[in-house]
């Protein structure tokens, strides 16, 4: 909003040029965000405590979580008004890489709310039914994967004509820098590309959908998912904003995606919105984010691998993620296999929790891991 407002005025008033600048959009964006944390998590949290919208602890987990029980949930509401308001006033709206993540971020947040609604103020055990979160997931990851199957962001042909999928060597030599409606990149290796035809579709669903319900997973503790989503957006706002200017892009051997540069506005929204939201869910947590905010997350991290076209690099940046998928993944087929456990409890987190590990312990480490793989993803670009 601001951007139509006051860039236009910039020969009449210069300060007004730098809304033209991403970076400084960004930074304001992110400013933006923690002042509206600050401003509304309290009144939030007093709303939801009378209201008695409070966390239920499972009988079944470790016994340390017991003196959760009736802490405000549902506090994702505070990091979708502090994502929201900053991208609507700071982001430039008519940008499609900015609509499907912010897009694709509100749609996960509503899904997560609708489950919290049903599991804590409706006092159904089980919120809202499994099949019915996939379905909603996977119906907007179809919905995204043809959209951009039939109108990519970045020329390449005619996507009717792309059904098998294929490897493409890049001529890196010859200057090729587009990307097609239906290709992805693939770490460490620069001149080659996976053309999935129209089983992209499929890889988009997949990756959004999977990447909400990891954070989801991994959304057990203190601060935890908070600080690990943290690092992989700005992973992916930094990845974007390289990718998305010409000269960075070139210099990477990377394919130029005009107009990707717009997502680190969104991603400084969003870290802002970790970080002030962080303020209160530090431990001891004054407030859990619940489905709202875990389920928005995700989404907001799998749609921004998406338009980057770093789907499979996700794999690296969200790790933690990944981990913690596989740990409830094996311990589930392992027990129903032989009757034995791997873990003590999954997801992992919990495991090393029951080994002495204190709670804080567990985050600041899983923090540490994270910013680790992080950083290992964005030094990818150029190990490419």
């Amino acid at each position: 909003m601001l951007y139509w407002l006051l860039y236009p005025l910039r020969d009449a008033v210069s300060l007004f040029n730098l809304f033209g600048y991403i970076t400084f959009r960004a930074a304001y964006a992110t400013v933006t965000a923690l002042l509206i944390s600050f401003l509304f998590g309290p009144a939030i949290i007093r709303y939801l405590a009378r209201k008695q919208i409070g966390q239920h602890v499972r009988e079944d987990g470790p016994k340390s979580h017991l003196s959760k029980e009736g802490t405000p949930t549902m506090g994702g509401l505070l990091i979708l008004l502090s994502v929201l308001v900053p991208v609507l006033l700071w982001g430039r709206l008519d940008n499609r890489y900015l609509q499907i993540v912010l897009g694709v971020t509100i749609w996960m947040g509503l899904i997560g709310l609708l489950d919290d609604y049903l599991k804590v103020v409706r006092k159904c055990s089980k919120g809202l039914v499994g099949r019915y979160k996939l379905a909603g997931q996977f119906t907007l990851g179809i919905a995204v994967g043809l959209w951009l199957f039939l109108a990519p962001l970045m020329p390449g042909g005619d996507p009717g004509q792309r059904l098998v999928p294929s490897v493409r060597t890049v001529d890196l030599e010859a200057g090729e820098t587009s990307i097609s409606g239906t290709e992805t990149t693939l770490p460490f290796w620069k001149e080659v590309r996976l053309d999935l035809g129209i089983l992209y579709v499929a890889l988009v669903a997949l990756v959004l959908a999977g990447t909400s319900n990891a954070v989801n997973l991994t959304d057990g503790l203190d601060g935890l998912a908070t600080g690990t989503s943290l690092v992989s957006v700005l992973a992916f706002g930094i990845m974007a904003y390289l990718l998305g200017h010409a000269n960075f892009a070139r210099y990477l051997q990377f394919p130029f995606l005009s107009g990707a540069g717009e997502i680190a506005v969104f991603a400084g929204a969003t870290a802002g919105a970790c970080l002030g939201f962080l303020w209160f869910n530090c431990p001891p947590a004054s407030v859990f984010m619940g489905d709202t905010g875990s389920l928005a997350l995700g989404g907001a991290i799998g749609s921004m691998a998406v338009v980057t076209r770093c789907e499979f690099l996700l794999l690296i940046v969200g790790g933690i993620f990944v981990a913690e998928v596989m740990s409830v993944t094996l311990q589930v087929g392992h027990y129903r296999r032989t009757g034995r456990r791997i873990f003590r409890m999954a997801p992992i987190h919990h495991h090393f929790e029951l080994l002495g590990w204190p709670e804080s312990k567990v985050v600041i480490r899983f923090w540490i891991v994270a910013a680790l793989l992080g950083l290992l993803g964005l030094s990818t670009l150029k190990i490419r």
